[in-house]
């Protein structure tokens, strides 16, 4: 069964597990993010957004599907674009630092990671709460608990290419490109390496 086809399997019917149900919502962001095309990602994220809302229900009280969901509404927030993303990024908000507030190093404290980066691509006051100095805070301790981990360094060092500190990224992303490939996120490494190669491209020929 592929990861889209996921979305359509009922919850009763998926894993049994935390660690399997979150899998899957990795497995199925993957294959929107980095395998559908960008006219069906917003649909498909709105979608997987409900699933993943489900497996927070049925895991209360653990972090790592609070994380997932925050990450697939934050996914849907960036491809519906415009006004209309704040309410989702604002949920997704509530959701990593509720995943903080149960367990911060839960999956490598990607709830930092994943929260500090929506303090600095959310606009400011009045508009939005983004924080250009909340949002280095929450990045730099993401590298605190994973400082090997491809995301980490990849987003701090977007974050310090958006903050016009761009020879401050180089080391970040050379050290992104050289993480450890992670168990069963083959799509995902491959992607985000791509990125990282690319951002690096870019700074170095400024």
């Amino acid at each position: 069964m592929s990861a889209l086809a996921l979305l359509a399997v009922p919850l009763a019917a998926s894993a049994a597990t935390v660690e399997e149900s979150v899998r899957e919502l990795q497995q199925a962001w993957e294959q929107v993010n980095y395998k559908t095309p960008a006219k069906e990602r917003e649909k498909r994220f709105e979608a997987l957004a409900t699933r993943a809302h489900q497996v927070s229900e049925s895991f209360a009280g653990r972090a790592e599907p609070l994380v997932w969901e925050g990450i697939i509404l934050s996914s849907w927030a960036g491809e519906k674009g415009g006004l209309g993303a704040l309410p989702l990024v604002k949920q997704a908000k509530g959701l990593y630092e509720s995943a903080i507030q149960i367990d911060g190093a839960a999956l490598e404290g990607s709830a930092y990671n994943s929260l500090g980066v929506l303090y600095y691509k959310v606009p400011g006051w009045p508009l939005g709460f983004g924080d250009k100095a909340k949002a280095r805070e929450l990045l730099q301790k993401a590298l605190t608990i994973n400082p090997k981990g491809i995301d980490p360094n990849y987003f701090y060092a977007d974050f310090l290419v958006q903050t016009d500190e761009p020879q401050k990224a180089v080391p970040y992303l050379e050290k992104a490109l050289q993480a450890p490939g992670r168990a069963g996120r083959q799509i995902a490494d491959e992607g985000r390496r791509a990125e990282v190669s690319a951002l690096l491209a870019k700074v170095k020929g400024q």
